[in-house]
């Protein structure tokens, strides 16, 4: 039997938490890997040196550097994004710009080499819906649009949208993903991520900060079985033109959520309950809770998250320890 195939996948936003990750297994499996980032929430050292793993140091936003990639390359994974509450509600414009026009450029090159492109979205998608398990047909509910919490939500609708179109009406080969609460190794705490951020402060033996009073739910999957779940969309002809959600479905409370972490870490830290317009400013909206339907992934795959919530918690709090470890040699 011939060996398979192998290709050349070009991801942007590669350096960061998920696409690093992406890229180990892509060239794990023997494809080659070009990574466009501009460092600005991604990290070069989260990329391992390979001999089929090329970087470019470049943005989205340029349209000449996105073409040549795009040509050059089989397959788009398309990550590049600015990410996290913090960033969205300090940076608002910065968000809206790379997040739609980036998409725009992306999309655009895609379509003008016939490559297939999967565009990564997120569970903001659905705003204010609080129902759940969430399907990828439930409604969205939305806030003022003088609420910069759902400039975030909204630009990726708009990603969505412009790559449904260019399927429908051009042909192109585009998978659409919804990411809920992605956690795992090398994910940075600086942007308003939860559990990084509870983790860090409970092995340092800072107050655990929780906003809001601690009762809204979230689902956390691990990173490794995110990827996982990309590869197999990637790799199934039938995901083209599909949406689909990724996530656990194992839910529970930010509240709760710190009380493990203190347990686990064995830290005498308390917890502080921050008010969201302290948090973030006034107004600041956010919804109670957010559970993934994954049946469609599953149906259409096989693919089911592996990973416990007890297992990604360990898994953070060493990596924090060895950090803090490092930080004071």
């Amino acid at each position: 039997m011939s060996e398979a195939i192998k290709n050349t996948y070009l991801i942007t936003g590669g350096s960061g938490f998920v696409g690093s990750h992406l890229a180990d297994a892509l060239l794990a499996r023997g494809d080659s890997v070009v990574v466009l980032d501009n460092l600005s929430t991604g990290r070069l050292d989260n990329l391992r040196p390979h001999p089929r793993l090329r970087f470019v140091h470049g943005s989205v936003l340029d349209e000449l550097m996105v073409d040549e990639l795009v040509h050059q390359c089989d397959v788009v994974v398309h990550l590049a994004a600015a990410v996290g509450v913090k960033l969205i509600i300090e940076q608002p414009l910065r968000c809206l710009t790379t997040n739609i026009r980036g998409s725009e450029i992306v999309i655009e090159a895609a379509h003008r080499y016939r490559k297939k492109v999967l565009i990564t979205s997120t569970s903001e998608i659905y705003g204010k819906n609080s129902s759940g398990p969430l399907r990828e047909d439930a409604d969205r509910i939305l806030g003022s649009p003088a609420v910069v919490r759902w400039a975030y939500s909204t630009a990726k609708a708009v990603d969505e949208i412009l790559a449904n179109a260019y399927h429908r009406e051009r042909g192109l080969p585009t998978i659409v993903v919804r990411l809920f609460n992605t956690v795992g190794p090398r994910q940075s705490p600086a942007y308003g991520m939860v559990i990084p951020r509870l983790v860090r402060q409970a092995v340092h033996g800072a107050p655990l900060t929780i906003f809001g009073d601690g009762t809204q739910t979230r689902c956390f999957a691990h990173v490794t079985d995110v990827v996982e779940a990309l590869l197999r969309l990637l790799d199934h002809d039938a995901a083209i033109g599909q949406t689909f959600n990724i996530g656990s479905a194992e839910e529970v409370s930010i509240l709760e959520l710190a009380k493990l972490i203190i347990d686990l870490t064995g830290s005498t830290s308390r917890v502080d309950l921050i008010p969201y317009d302290e948090a973030y400013q006034q107004g600041f909206e956010d919804m109670v809770r957010r559970v993934p339907d994954t049946g469609k992934l599953r149906e259409l795959t096989g693919w089911a998250p592996r990973r416990t919530l007890d297992e990604i918690l360990a898994e953070v709090v060493k990596e924090a320890r060895q950090d803090l470890t490092a930080s004071i040699r």
